[in-house]
């Protein structure tokens, strides 16, 4: 069997702050959204911008580190892998959702005054059950 490769690497804005929580073993979990824009001029001449969203999940000592070094707005470096995950709701409902689980994220922008500051986890978790 061959391998595959699941990377993501997104630079973008905070859409809003971060929202920690536990799992029922402790286990932190944060979760946040990255706006990423991209422009470009038709062949008319005409410039277009395009926003695409991003929600982003941190385990662990990354979570704890997003949750207290992001807020809305700030420029943000955010690595990891997609994953969709599914659940149906009480009406019998199927639901999904992609969301890119991070294992680095890396502060950017003025609010750093120009400097890096990258934080990582190796210890990235598929769990879940809040």
């Amino acid at each position: 069997m061959s391998r595959g490769l699941n990377k993501v690497m997104i630079i973008g804005h905070v859409g809003r702050d971060p929202e920690m929580r536990y799992t029922p073993s402790g286990r932190p979990v944060t979760s946040f959204s990255v706006a990423t824009n991209r422009t470009w001029t038709s062949a008319e001449g005409e410039r277009h911008e395009e926003t695409e969203w991003f929600n982003v999940v941190a385990w662990g000592n990354l979570a704890e580190i997003c949750n207290s070094h992001l807020n809305k707005g700030q420029q943000v470096y955010v690595e990891g892998r997609l994953q969709t995950r599914g659940w149906q709701d009480d009406s019998g409902k199927k639901h999904f959702r992609t969301e890119l689980v991070a294992n680095e994220m890396i502060l950017l922008g003025e609010r750093n005054n120009g400097f890096f500051e990258s934080h990582s986890d190796a210890d990235t978790s598929d769990d879940y059950a809040f």
